[in-house]
């Protein structure tokens, strides 16, 4: 065996090995482990455990094996240190809150079971929000005022963003308090929770609106009787999200991280089905939510009222790292899963790359790739464009130009790269409005170099593979730290170039570009 082969076999070895023990640790611990630290609000011992049936294995999608991944049980990690790495970005969800206990467990085939419902929240003192779950839990549409949601962007033309924002009228969710204790349930159905609850563990922040503290303050402990007419069942876990800026790409994505956060943190065995707790209609972007997860649905397509087994609240994009990190000073680095799961550092995270390694093998791409393995005919530069595009009900179809001289930009790379004979280079022009998003995600992971203007285009790197290089080209009225901060999460090389204005010098340009591809060696 040659001493290459022989380097490649233990490579394969040890990544198999890393997955191994992963997935040993994750079947090994309870689905829903006991989230434990010295300060936590636990109330009384959970008892039940969820049950899973073997149906729902034919309907969600499984977990894809991650190269970036490690355990996000706190039972194997539990001295996650406050506004550390793990705290931002992984499972700082420490302050468990058990709200309502089932009195027994659900019988198998859902349905009207008499089982009881249960509640909980976990708790991240370091992002201040919540991750909340609940078993037996029915949504009454019609105490849901917003539009229907998941229309054609045409059909919809000019209809206020109030009207799609949910309200929620006391009782729009209920919940089965059998065996809570309360005599009195079927006299006077008492809120799950109260405002001091809100207020110490979903608080409002800066948020105007916020949706899912409201939410679950509507929801109503009830008796069991009222399940008796659900006029649908949802058996398998399920994912309740409100968007806010849905048609934004640097929004969503903080929402998708949420989401995934939320699914990692209650331990879901399975991908979990979606369903939007908004009345927004549809965009592009609705092609990677449904990747990502089971199933996507409106909670307006459902009838008039909809129980699900076991419901997920995730915490507003806006309370993820993703957004914090534009106030707050996150100092966190990007590193080797492999190199963490040996030597733990407080200041290194390799959780934006596992969730980037999720985006990408939600489509299908492989992400066990070394960047030595993009294209052989050549290195990609991909020139991420700002175009014209209908966003929204209540945009005019022009996007604000950050770099007022782009195109002339492009065409002046464009020449450098067909002069270039140090080695061959592939100008990727990245008309992503034009792209499906399947198709954005494989250029920005076959690219060795992503070039753009600051926009929220560029939000994409969070796919990119490792040794990415990132140039971000930064008007002097778009100083913000977005994709700096991305990069420096993710461990990639990041290099920018300040404006005066919003134009380009397209030799300055080219300049540093040359100087980027000489460090690769071209």
């Amino acid at each position: 065996m040659s001493r290459k082969t022989s380097k490649l076999v233990k490579i394969l070895l040890s990544l198999f090995a890393f997955n191994s023990l992963t997935l040993y640790f994750y079947f090994s611990s309870d689905s829903h482990h006991l989230h434990h630290n010295n300060n936590s609000q636990t109330i009384t011992p959970q008892t039940h455990h969820h049950h899973h049936h073997q149906q729902q294995q034919q309907f969600s999608k499984p977990w894809p094996i991650l190269p970036s991944y490690l355990p996000w049980s706190s039972s194997q990690n539990p001295d996650v240190k406050f506004r550390s790495c793990e705290a931002y970005f992984g499972n700082g969800f420490l302050t468990r809150l058990d709200l309502l206990n089932s009195s027994s467990p659900t019988p198998p085939g859902g349905g009207g079971g008499r089982g009881g419902g249960w509640f909980r929240c976990f708790y991240s003192e370091t992002l201040r929000s919540s991750v909340c779950e609940g078993g037996k839990v029915k949504m009454n549409v019609g105490k849901i005022k917003m539009s229907r949601g998941g229309e054609r962007l045409e059909e919809v033309i000019g209809r206020r963003e109030e009207e799609e924002m949910p309200v929620f009228e006391d009782g729009a969710f209920e919940i089965d308090g059998d065996g809570d204790g309360d005599g009195n349930l079927g006299f006077g159905r008492r809120r799950l929770v109260s405002d001091e609850f809100l207020n110490s563990f979903l608080p409002e922040g800066e948020i105007s609106s916020h949706t899912m503290r409201t939410l679950i303050g509507s929801i109503r402990v009830v008796e069991p009787q009222v399940f008796d007419d659900c006029e649908q069942w949802v058996e398998e876990p399920t994912l309740l999200v409100t968007r806010f800026e849905y048609a934004n790409l640097f929004h969503t994505v903080t929402d998708w991280y949420s989401a995934y956060v939320s699914s990692r943190v209650t331990g879901l065995p399975n991908r979990p089905h979606l369903v939007f707790v908004d009345g927004h209609c549809k965009t592009q972007l609705e092609e990677t939510w449904t990747a990502l997860f089971s199933s996507l649905r409106y909670a307006k397509n459902f009838s008039s009222s909809v129980c699900f087994r076991h419901a997920v609240l995730s915490p507003l994009g806006y309370e993820t790292p993703l957004f914090k990190g534009l106030t707050e000073d996150i100092n966190c680095h990007g590193a080797a899963a492999h190199d963490l799961w040996r030597n733990p550092d407080d200041r290194k995270t390799a959780r934006l790359s596992e969730f980037g390694e999720m985006i990408r093998a939600a489509f299908g791409f492989q992400v066990n790739r070394h960047q030595t393995e993009k294209p052989g005919s050549g290195l990609n530069v991909l020139f991420v464009r700002r175009e014209d595009y209908l966003a929204h009900p209540r945009h005019g179809g022009k996007v604000q130009s950050r770099l007022s001289n782009e195109q002339e930009v492009f065409d002046s790379i464009q020449r450098w790269v067909s002069d270039h004979s140090e080695c061959k280079i592939n100008l990727i022009n990245g008309l992503f409005a034009h792209m499906t998003m399947k198709e954005q995600v494989k250029h920005i992971q076959d690219a060795s170099v992503i070039i753009g203007a600051h926009g929220a285009g560029l939000t994409h790197i969070v796919s990119a593979t490792p040794k990415t290089v990132i140039f971000e080209i930064i008007s002097s009225q778009f100083r913000r730290p977005h994709f700096q901060l991305i990069a420096q999460w993710k461990g990639l090389e990041y290099h920018a170039i300040n404006l005066a204005g919003s134009y380009a010098n397209p030799t300055v340009v080219i300049d540093k570009l040359g100087d980027i591809m000489r460090s690769l060696k071209c």
